[in-house]
């Protein structure tokens, strides 16, 4: 690969450098801004090349050493070598650039970032599995940074809940005692706050001597154990036969905590504490009253309509999953909730004439998925609702929601900032209050 010279002048979204040569743009993995690096090209594009960092020529005052001896042959972090402070404020820079360019807003005033714990705070994700015959082995870990058709071979993980993260070894060495450890394409795993669940996707029936394997693993770990043989709908527990998965919240004010159960193929907030920083974060903004009705869009498993019930007269939480809706109320019930409502839509179509839409809201909570809230905001916000916290996980779409809610609908964007819900990644989470 021929080497170049060059000094890096911006990031991209994912977290690599970037620097030109012969006026082309070039991503580096493994530079950082300001950098002078000796890099070596690896893949040629029509409008952008990718490198890899050779040799560091000149160092950034902000370049850390990484915690994790994977760090650079494993994809699932991006910026460990850089530090706490500069990874906030390289998120809450580009969150600044997408609202003014692609939202032509600004915020009257910028949230001070929220953080949290570094390592160890990912409850929530999905481990490759491969069998390596000529490592005599199973790799189990994520992909690898450079070449994701591969696994990462690893030991274990720092950003993963330790109670999985310090096992990677371990699991990997029982899968690869299974008849069928060439078929285990995944494990999914999940962390409540007593219980954690690991969830094996394999792709052809398992035997006794496999699935006592595995249940042996679980109760030597404390894991539970779920199978999965097909779809979504085929997950089953394996030991105990009855598993609980669940996390509590507490609502603020006073008020009683909710605890919401889930299953261990159910979204939830990845981080665990910065999704308790979060809510209380949303309900200062919210500023949630005694008489209020709130929307609560794509509610989920219910993390924000519930607390928000315990403040409130009324809350409605609307979600396109079936499953999540129907969970959502079961933990109501489970709670003693009885002023939160759930309704099954799809918010990415038109639903100006379901019940809950033609109502009047106060107050109203989005927290879509990375397409955002463009379809929901063609026929809400009403005129009675005055204020709206949007939670974001993707700047671009919250950007141009903004635009929307600003210059069609008559808000002010009073405040936002970022919430580092995935530290050492370039993933930017955000929230934002606007009021008219």
């Amino acid at each position: 690969m021929k080497e170049y010279e060059a000094t890096i002048t911006d990031f991209t979204h994912d977290g690599k450098g970037v620097a030109r040569i012969d006026g082309k743009a070039v991503f580096v993995a493994g530079a950082l801004q300001d950098e002078r690096v000796r890099l070596a090209i690896r893949r040629r594009h029509r409008t952008y090349d990718e490198a890899e960092t050779v040799e560091l020529l000149e160092r950034s005052p902000h370049r850390v050493e990484p915690k994790c001896p994977h760090f650079g042959q494993c994809g699932g972090c991006s910026l460990q070598h850089l530090d706490a402070a500069a990874q906030i404020a390289m998120k809450q820079r580009v969150l600044a650039e997408n609202f003014a360019r692609i939202g032509k807003v600004e915020p009257e005033s910028w949230l001070p970032p929220l953080t949290g714990e570094p390592w160890g705070y990912r409850r929530k994700g999905r481990l490759s599995v491969r069998s390596v015959p000529k490592k005599g082995r199973v790799l189990v870990g994520f992909r690898e940074e450079s070449n994701p058709r591969y696994v990462a071979d690893i030991g274990r993980c720092e950003v993963i809940h330790p109670r999985i993260g310090e096992r990677i070894a371990a699991l990997s060495e029982r899968v690869g005692t299974l008849e069928a450890a060439a078929d285990i394409a995944q494990i999914e795993f999940a962390a409540g706050d007593d219980a954690v669940a690991l969830v094996f996707r394999h792709l052809k029936p398992l035997g006794e001597r496999d699935r006592e394997a595995l249940a042996a693993f679980g109760r030597e770990h404390g894991f539970a154990i779920y199978l999965q043989p097909g779809g979504v709908s085929s997950v089953h527990p394996l030991w105990p036969e009855e598993p609980r998965l669940a996390f509590r919240l507490d609502p603020g004010a006073g008020a009683d905590p909710v605890e919401l159960e889930f299953r261990p193929l159910d979204f939830v907030q990845v981080n665990a504490g910065m999704n308790q920083r979060m809510l209380a974060h949303a309900m200062a903004l919210l500023d949630p009253q005694p008489g209020d009705r709130v929307l609560d869009l794509f509610c989920g498993l219910g993390n924000f309509t519930l607390p928000i019930a315990r403040r409130v007269a009324e809350v409605a939480g609307v979600e396109g999953e079936h499953g999540l809706v129907e969970r959502a109320g079961d933990n109501a019930a489970r709670n003693g909730i009885g002023n939160a409502r759930f309704h099954v839509a799809n918010l990415f179509e038109d639903q100006r004439g379901a019940d809950w839409a033609r109502q009047p809201w106060d107050k109203l909570l989005l927290d879509p998925p990375r397409a955002g809230a463009d379809k929901v905001l063609d026929y809400l916000p009403h005129k009675a609702t005055k204020r709206i916290v949007y939670v974001s996980c993707h700047p671009a779409s919250l950007a141009r929601d903004a635009g929307l809610l600003v210059h069609r609908h008559g808000f002010r964007l009073v405040s936002a900032g970022v919430m580092d819900m995935f530290p050492h990644t370039a993933h930017v989470e955000s929230i934002a209050l606007f009021e008219r």
